[in-house]
């Protein structure tokens, strides 16, 4: 038997296809019916071909659906229950577990490339076909599924496998505190769900970095945020001018991806990987926070970029960059790195959304269905405007 997924097949190009089932495998597992899953921008360094994923994988680690089948050693699940499943893959035993670094399993991913940590869909993250799919498996479902409501706030509860902890995870990372400033690079899904945490947690002034206008209006109409265009000036500068000076905390929600402003490198693509800096933003970042302060990188850094554009040296495509550590020594200043536990807060995000205090939707664009993923992929590749967070329904 057969399910509809989406499948990646070489640089740019995925398709929508018959793929194997989703089956129980262990007592552990449950099965859930795929409601809503998310396109992610971690999701187009594999589409864009820099990644080593092979052709054939089935792309998803955002999904949320009803439990349909559920293993013999299952104890707190039933079928019916509604859930949302977090991207990382967590036996909820390993050392790093029971610390919560459930980003960070042990025993997940024994044969993938990464040393620790196991996702859904995703190069090197270990067995787990994606759930950009009709349906999905999900094992160590006690400790990975979190139950939510029966009904309501579907496009609120799809950010909670990914986006809206990964934000609110990149402001933990910096440390950010009630009444402290913070600069935010990046005004996509991520970069949106940062300032939004940053408001929730009750943030004095928040600046969000990008190009794409819709993006920044967004930040400015959700967030409170003071939208800066690094088109029009110098970020650093722009910020230090607004604030009065230099900002308490910063998070990088792009990573190594980051791109010059065309007055840098002369280009009127939309998005255009010549004009790539992988360090840019962490310079940027060293030189706005002021001394003692802290940056929460949470865009993704790569030990090897196979599909780097030509204009990236070779250093940069073994992920190794040229970052301003004299300035970031002298300064004093901490650094928080690494993937999302989303464990650690999604229960409690959840729990926000269910009292009306947080409505993380506001970030989604585009809900179509599963079918139209190859042009929707294709869409916000372009970074359009307009095209912010993509949810696919099955």
């Amino acid at each position: 038997m057969s399910i509809k997924g989406v499948v990646y097949k070489g640089a740019h190009e995925v398709a929508v296809e018959d793929v194997p089932d989703a089956e129980i495998q262990h007592p552990n597992d449950v099965v859930i019916d795929v409601t809503s899953t998310c396109i992610c921008g971690s999701d187009l360094h594999m589409y864009e071909g820099r990644t080593s994923a092979e052709e054939g994988i089935v792309f998803g680690h955002e999904a949320m659906g009803v439990v349909d089948e559920v293993g013999d050693g299952v104890d707190s699940l039933d079928v019916g229950d509604r859930v949302s499943i977090p991207f990382n893959v967590a036996c909820g035993h390993c050392k790093n577990c029971e610390e919560g670094k459930t980003g960070f399993c042990t025993n997940v991913n024994p044969e993938g490339s990464v040393p620790a940590g196991g996702a859904y869909g995703y190069v090197g993250m270990g067995p787990y076909q994606g759930g950009q799919a009709e349906r999905m498996r999900v094992p160590y479902a006690d400790f990975n599924a979190l139950k939510l409501p029966d009904e309501g706030h579907e496009d609120d509860f799809a950010m909670l496998a990914d986006i809206f902890p990964t934000g609110w995870h990149g402001t933990e990372l910096a440390d950010l505190q009630p009444g402290e400033s913070v600069a935010i690079f990046g005004a996509g899904p991520v970069g949106l769900m940062a300032a939004y945490s940053a408001k929730i947690k009750g943030a004095s002034e928040i600046y969000v970095v990008d190009r794409v206008e819709s993006r920044l209006d967004l930040a400015e109409e959700h967030c409170d945020a003071t939208p800066i265009n690094f088109e029009e000036g110098n970020p650093v500068e722009q910020i230090i001018d607004a604030n009065g000076g230099e900002v308490n905390k910063g998070v990088d929600a792009v990573g190594y991806q980051s791109v010059e402003p065309d007055a840098v490198r002369d280009s009127d693509e939309p998005y255009d990987p010549a004009k790539e800096n992988p360090g840019v933003l962490i310079n940027q970042l060293i030189r706005v926070v002021e001394p003692k302060g802290q940056l929460g990188i949470i865009g993704l850094y790569v030990p090897e970029d196979p599909g780097a554009p030509e204009t990236i040296s070779e250093m940069e495509a073994q992920g190794r960059l040229g970052i301003d550590f004299g300035k970031f020594f002298e300064k004093g200043q901490k650094i928080g790195t690494g993937q999302c536990d989303v464990k650690s807060y999604n229960r409690y995000l959840r729990d926000l959304i269910v009292a009306g205090r947080a409505e993380p939707s506001f970030v989604v664009s585009h809900r179509e269905d599963l079918a139209d993923a190859p042009e929707m992929y294709d869409k916000f590749d372009d970074r359009e405007e307009g095209v912010t967070k993509v949810i696919l329904e099955p």
